[in-house]
């Protein structure tokens, strides 16, 4: 992969962090009971309920990220087993 596309990757990525974070605070903190998340090509309805599934989407966009990051810079992930 080109390190163009992966920046694309990784810009958007980061714009749906921002945009489930988003909805996230307005849910806890604003007082409504729903919130509409608009990612450009689909927009989706969340509720208070949705909370827990807001904050699995989260955790897998931020580890998406990282590992598209580490992808650009040529850095990599391992495994290592212990010794014994």
């Amino acid at each position: 992969m080109d390190s163009s596309f992966i920046q694309a990757r990784i810009t958007s990525t980061k714009a749906l962090i921002i945009a489930y974070e988003t909805a996230t605070l307005a849910l806890v903190g604003g007082g409504i009971q729903s919130y509409t998340i608009d990612t450009g090509q689909n927009r989706n309805t969340v509720t208070k309920l949705d909370l827990d599934t807001i904050q699995k989407t989260i955790d897998s966009l931020y580890n998406q990220c990282a590992t598209l990051e580490a992808r650009l810079n040529g850095s990599g992930t391992s495994i290592a087993r212990g010794a014994w």
